[in-house]
């Protein structure tokens, strides 16, 4: 039986479904995306001008003006001079987010190398250091941080002797000295052409890295290995080190002394300082440690036997194979542990170390006012510390996917 064109097109049209304003696809993509940035800009409006209203009704100053005001107080430990009533607000926060910022830097950089040999140590085939490391990581990771930063401040760095019976670090040279007042090392005195030295360790650098290249080519091209850990090793001494005695040796040191009751001259870190450097390094380890194994572990363990059976020892291929595969799934959490370092670094103000928490938001609130101000510019710091972290990790993150494929 035959039909007609028209038949036979309405046939293979669709029936046109009825129009729905709330279920159609087109409207939810734009309409709802729109109510919802509306409802969360009225909702800043109005917290926003709720607060306005408040500080204006009680009487309290708004703006940023105060950091151009000089801040009555000083900080104990700082990286940047400052003299009190001179020195403004603007200026103690410079003080408290370097303050942050060092103690965090140094650990992540002890809790990433710790927690690498921590949870090396956990996948041994030796049952006592395998049980060991487990028990690190089950008891610094169970326990709060902040009890472990009053632990180590009051139960151990407190408890240190006095400034006459120091702790001599450097095997009877007196360089290196620890008592409960803190921790006294050496402080370097450059000289005029000491940059000469810095410029010929850069330049061994650069050598280093052209070096490594040809050695990797050279590699790929004849399949034979070029031992370039010595000659490298070598290269990044010997330059430097050459144009360090040419120059006369142009670096001095500034040694501390006992003077009175305390010691002169050189670097000071207070107990508060290495107390909490010694706890969010443990403590972040431990997290650092689990994360590695569980990456670890993710890599098939044909990729073992294969390294072994080309010939390869047990730490090559660890170190070439297994850790360069395992490294996508370490990166991740490790960016929230790196994250979470630099956030916890606050609880130093349970113990009086001067970070950005301790001297801007408490001691400078306590002073100027400006609840509002102060709170917010704590919280970007820290957001951003993190955001900057996040950021950059992704990025190394990307590049090891890409090898990986």
């Amino acid at each position: 039986m035959a039909f007609s064109e028209k038949t036979k097109k309405s046939m293979n049209t669709k029936p046109k479904e009825p129009f729905d304003f709330f279920h159609d696809e087109r409207v939810r993509s734009i309409f709802y995306q729109l109510l919802f940035a509306a409802a969360v800009g009225w909702f800043a409006w109005y917290l926003i001008s709720n607060t306005a209203q408040n500080l204006e009704a009680r009487g309290m100053n708004t703006g940023f003006g105060f950091l151009n005001v000089s801040a009555g107080f000083d900080s104990y430990f700082k990286l940047i001079p400052n003299e009190p009533g001179v020195g403004t607000y603007g200026r103690i926060f410079i003080i408290g987010a370097l303050n942050t910022l060092y103690v965090s830097a140094l650990a992540v950089i002890a809790s990433t190398l710790l927690g690498f040999f921590i949870g090396v140590l956990r996948l041994s085939n030796n049952w006592l250091v395998s049980k060991v490391a487990l028990a690190y990581v089950e008891i610094f990771r169970n326990t709060p941080l902040l009890i472990q930063v009053i632990f180590w401040y009051i139960g151990v760095f407190s408890l240190l002797p006095r400034v006459k019976n120091s702790i001599d670090l450097s095997a009877g040279a007196e360089i290196f000295l620890l008592n409960n007042r803190g921790l006294y090392t050496p402080w370097p005195v450059p000289g005029d052409l000491l940059w000469m030295t810095g410029l010929a360790f850069i330049v061994a650098i650069i050598a280093v890295i052209i070096f490594k290249r040809w050695a990797r080519n050279r590699q790929d091209r004849t399949g034979q290995t070029f031992p370039t850990f010595i000659l490298s090793a070598a290269l990044l001494v010997l330059l430097p080190g050459t144009v360090y005695l040419i120059t006369g040796m142009p670096l001095g040191w500034d040694i501390p002394k006992l003077e009175g009751f305390n010691f002169a001259g050189g670097a000071s870190l207070p107990p508060s300082f290495i107390a909490l450097l010694v706890a969010l390094s443990i403590y972040h380890a431990a997290h650092m440690a689990e994360t590695v194994r569980a990456g670890v572990l993710s890599v098939s363990r044909g990729q073992y036997d294969a390294a072994r059976a080309l010939g390869l020892r047990g730490k090559k291929v660890m170190s070439l194979v297994i850790i360069p595969q395992a490294m996508p799934a370490i990166v991740p959490p490790m960016i929230s542990n790196w994250m979470s370092a630099v956030k916890n670094s606050s609880l130093a103000i349970a113990i009086g170390y001067p970070d950005l928490v301790s001297l801007f938001m408490q001691t400078s609130l306590n002073q100027a006012g400006y609840a509002v101000e102060l709170v917010g510019m704590t919280m970007a710091f820290y957001m951003f510390i993190s955001l900057t972290i996040s950021w950059l990790l992704n990025i190394y993150n990307k590049r090891v996917q890409l090898v990986e494929r």
